[in-house]
């Protein structure tokens, strides 16, 4: 079985399986090794479908109930019915489902998984939160979606997986204007960056913030670096760096036993 890092309060809910799976445990070669799920990525596609199946597999279900949509940094979330194929995915960045034996996943190579459960309305999500996506709502829109099936937000229990630390998140003046404009109270997320007029962004703890204002029962945050940390996780911002022309692609997912 490919190995994976879990939340405890995810964990202790029975019957719901979940998983922030690295980059280990795949069968793919060269700058995908090993355990890509990037079905947009030049891998092989046979090794993709390989991978994306030995996850489904840990979490107990056939590759074919792993269902992720076509990411496009939006808010839009998804209510999934019935697993649909990966040449079939519909553009949106969280998916919400109260229905057993399907896995909600999303990719991610520095951009957030956040992994949602309410555990007695048995409904779960799964989000995929940029800067963007956080900035315009992808987080309350994903609380919103699951309370459409039930789910209260003082029940809801979410993690936030692994992600770029501020350490490794350099960005610009106009990127902490955009935030500042927004709310002048989310300057308490940038710090000075080595260069001048440039700052260091703390993207997993805007996200805490945001999900804590929705009410939720908890908020974790594995404190997990996807830019430091090579040997576990792929990611966006070193491979530009070091200007390799594609990256690997990490996957988290949730799902309700049948």
């Amino acid at each position: 079985m490919v190995p994976y890092l879990s939340d405890a309060r995810l964990a202790a809910i029975p019957g719901i399986r979940h998983g922030f799976f690295t980059r280990q445990g795949g069968v793919s070669t060269g700058i995908f090794t090993s355990l890509n799920c990037g079905l947009g990525s030049g891998d092989d596609k046979n090794h993709v479908r390989e991978n994306r199946a030995r996850i489904a597999a840990a979490l107990g279900l056939p590759a074919e109930k792993l269902v992720t949509a076509y990411q496009v940094h939006g808010t839009t979330t998804l209510p999934v019915v019935a697993a649909w194929s990966p040449d079939e995915r519909p553009k949106a960045d969280a998916l919400v489902t109260d229905r057993p034996g399907i896995a909600l996943a999303v990719g991610i190579a520095d951009c957030a998984p956040v992994l949602f459960a309410d555990p007695d309305a048995r409904v779960i999500a799964a989000a995929h939160a940029g800067w963007r996506g956080a900035l315009d709502g992808i987080l309350e829109s994903a609380v919103e979606g699951m309370e459409k099936l039930g789910a209260r937000p003082e029940r809801i229990v979410a993690a936030i997986g692994p992600t770029i630390s501020r350490i490794a998140y350099e960005v610009g003046p106009e990127f902490v204007d955009r935030f500042t404009a927004a709310d002048p109270e989310n300057r308490r997320y940038f710090r000075p960056a080595g260069r001048p007029d440039h700052a260091l962004f703390d993207l997993p703890a805007y996200i805490a913030a945001r999900l804590k204002r929705k009410g939720l029962a908890a908020v974790a945050d594995l404190g997990l670096c996807t830019f430091t940390d090579e040997g576990r996780f792929f990611s966006f911002r070193r491979a530009i760096r070091r200007g390799e022309q594609d990256y690997g692609r990490l996957l988290a997912a949730i799902a309700l036993a049948e």
